[in-house]
């Protein structure tokens, strides 16, 4: 299980438990911060030590196989199922290397060691100093919050004023200083599963390619690294695509953190001091205060923030009535007066300030209620006639003129041009009389007008009432359930929702059917549309971890647009159970150290004695001692985001294995994702097949 997301709302909190889930994050990012050391340590050695390369590669290989990915939330995507489990096939392949007596390439460092190097300087050490900014900004705060707290209120009003000025301050600076540390101890904890495998990847290619002895292995090793930078990528795209929601999301709440409250949580919770009475005199203690309004609860946990103190247990109380207490009555500021059923008398409360107060008062229905108003919405559109008019008139015009255009929806247009087309197609006066190809409107100013009236409406197009369940079936491990799952769940969608999403994914389809020019592809076309035609009600850390997953389930209406539009499945009343299988059809992270090996004739010549006759082709036998092949067939990402270079294809060596020699493919390349292919799917598979040569 990851660890739970950090909440920008914690950060305002500073409760124990949300101390006690950083204490995890920090304890994990200098367990990376170790294992990044003993790569580069290990690297190094590989490196200079050429008389130790055995020991040298069977360390690395160790250290590479202990480490295991933790990631936030409670489902990895398939492409990081894929980076997660990278590393052991690292470590499998690099035994195997050993075993073939591989040579190290002099660019390894510049390959390996520096992006490490530079991830754990820049990325874990920046961190590092924002958790030092966070400690000494937290320490000054509560320091200066408990003098500030023993004031007497009989001292001159410019006083107080001025206190209280500065108290404001600090929990400002220190409030900042939590929301910068939490979103950076969490951009690091994601950033890492690109920032670590990336530099080891393209080290294992680099150690491959080095040596004209290892051309075979080299071959094979092109299909996989071809895979797991495409779930790289993805994962890229994914986290870009989080980090503008999350760094949306932060800047919400520095500016009205009271307002984003989390479902499921308190009413109101927060520091308190209580008037504790002794027979030596009055003391205050600090609590940790929880109150949920419904059950009139008041969870009262002592709390001492110092290094050693010792923690007691919570005391629940159910409360009476609440009042202002009297300025003139006590020698301290923001109090109020509570009466509870457990104890006998009344309990004297201390708020941090008089807003503070005045919250407590409120949520507790005490005499001097105050409501304060939610943060002020941005206008927001209707999925009516005109919104179909405008997104029917985008889509005629992108697919007219500009379908081929390169980065396609993912170039922004100006806020300014985006923002005159739009006032004018929804002008109440005369809506719908605008020129779409007027000189005036380009192609990036059209689709970003697009995405900025889908995203903007006032509920998202696959409706708030389905998102948990599209995000639930697109983390399902089994690929039958997961496009049986979304295929009825799409049914479930309003009539109108379910035209303007077939309408759009119509359009995608189109889109990345022109692929080779506008390099927009399923998985490009779903990091854009995931936020834009799904999102969650709440605006959460969570939330926004799920966005991957949105942009799996658009990426698999496209790729699967003809078979679920071509009508609803039989039982829509319920998401379907995937058919009967001898083995389930299940997503399985991409090997090659469990590949089906070459037959060498060099080393392996008695194997041509026991072929049936055919001296143009080998039998696949392994020798003695060798491990047996088990097959892990992958699904085959889609295309990388970029231009297909041409390369020379090497010549089909003559020992290859084929049952129809009109089959064979054009290069080494194509027959081991042909093979990964086949092996997944036994039925071909229009979207996950790779051209061949037909020259």
């Amino acid at each position: 299980m990851g660890h739970p997301p950090l909440e920008f709302s914690d950060c305002y909190l500073d409760s124990p438990d949300f101390r006690e889930r950083l204490k995890c994050y920090e304890q994990e990012l200098e367990r990376t911060n170790k294992f990044i050391k003993d790569v580069i340590k290990d690297g190094n050695a590989l490196i200079s030590a050429m008389r130790n390369y055995s020991s040298a590669v069977q360390k690395f290989s160790q250290t590479l196989q202990s480490f295991q990915f933790d990631f936030i939330g409670d489902t990895l995507t398939d492409d990081e199922i894929n980076i997660a489990e990278s590393f052991k096939e690292f470590a499998e392949l690099l035994n195997e290397v050993e075993n073939e007596r591989m040579m190290m390439v002099h660019n390894a460092s510049d390959l390996l060691i520096k992006p490490l190097e530079n991830f754990r300087k820049e990325q874990i050490g920046f961190t590092k100093e924002r958790k030092k900014k966070f400690e000494k900004d937290g320490e000054r705060f509560y320091s200066l919050l408990d003098r500030h707290l023993h004031l007497s209120s009989k001292k001159k009003e410019s006083q107080l004023q001025e206190a209280d000025l500065q108290v404001d301050k600090e929990r400002h600076n220190f409030f900042e200083s939590s929301l910068d540390y939490v979103y950076q101890i969490q951009e690091v904890q994601e950033s890492k599963k690109f920032n670590i495998v990336e530099p080891v990847l393209a080290f294992l290619h680099s150690l491959f390619i080095s040596n004209s002895l290892t051309v075979e292995l080299t071959q094979d090793f092109l299909p996989y690294k071809q895979q797991l930078q495409l779930s790289l990528q993805n994962t890229r795209n994914h986290f870009s695509s989080t980090r503008e929601e999350m760094e949306e999301l932060k800047k919400r709440m520095k500016e009205a953190p009271q307002t984003c409250k989390l479902p499921g949580q308190p009413t109101i919770e927060g520091y308190l001091y209580t008037q504790e009475k002794w027979a030596l005199g009055i003391s205050w203690v600090k609590y940790y205060c929880q109150y949920e309004k419904e059950t009139k609860t008041l969870t009262m946990t002592p709390m001492e923030q110092k290094p050693g103190a010792k923690q007691q247990g919570p005391l629940d109380l159910t409360l009476k009535y609440c009042v202002r207490r009297k300025t003139e009555s006590i020698d301290k500021r923001f109090c109020f007066d509570i009466e509870t059923n457990e104890r006998p008398g009344t309990i004297t409360l201390q708020a941090l300030s008089e807003a503070n107060r005045r919250l407590w008062m409120e949520a507790m229905d005490g005499k001097e209620p105050i409501y304060h108003s939610p943060i002020t919405k941005q206008e927001e559109m209707e999925l009516n006639e005109v919104g179909f008019k405008f997104v029917r008139k985008c889509i005629n015009v992108i697919e007219t003129k500009g379908i081929k255009t390169e980065g396609l929806y993912r170039t922004v247009g100006s806020n300014i041009q985006v923002q005159k087309l739009l006032n004018a197609f929804f002008d109440p006066k005369c809506p719908g009389d605008v020129d779409f190809h007027n000189s005036d409107w380009d192609i990036k100013t059209i689709t970003s007008s697009l995405k900025f009236y889908l995203r903007n409406l006032s509920e998202p197009v696959m409706t708030y009432r389905l998102h948990k369940e599209l995000v639930s079936a697109a983390k399902s491990d089994n690929l039958d359930y997961r496009l049986g799952a979304i295929h009825s769940l799409i049914y479930k969608l309003p009539e109108k929702n379910r035209e303007m999403l077939e309408l759009l994914i119509r359009h995608l389809v189109n889109v990345c059917e022109h692929s080779k020019e506008n390099l927009m592809t399923p998985s490009n076309m779903g990091v854009i549309f995931g936020p834009t035609l799904m999102r969650a009600q709440e605006d959460t850390v969570a939330a926004m971890m799920n966005i991957k997953f949105q942009n799996i389930v658009v990426e698999i209406l496209i790729e699967h647009f003809v078979k679920i539009y071509s009508g609803p499945p039989e039982e829509s009343t319920a998401p379907p159970v995937p058919p009967p299988r001898v083995t389930a059809r299940r997503h399985k992270p991409i090997t090659i150290s469990k590949r089906l090996l070459r037959e060498r004739t060099v080393f392996y010549t008695s194997s041509l004695d026991e072929s049936e006759g055919d001296s143009d082709s080998f039998s696949k036998v392994r020798p003695p001692g060798e491990k047996p092949t088990i097959i892990r067939p992958p699904v085959r990402p889609p295309d990388p985001p970029c231009r297909a270079t041409t390369t020379q294809k090497p010549e089909p060596k003559q020992d290859i294995v084929a049952s129809n020699a009109g089959e064979i493919p054009s290069s080494v390349v194509a027959s081991r994702t042909r093979f990964f292919e086949t092996a997944s799917r036994k039925t071909g598979s229009s979207q996950g097949r790779v051209p061949e040569d037909e020259s």
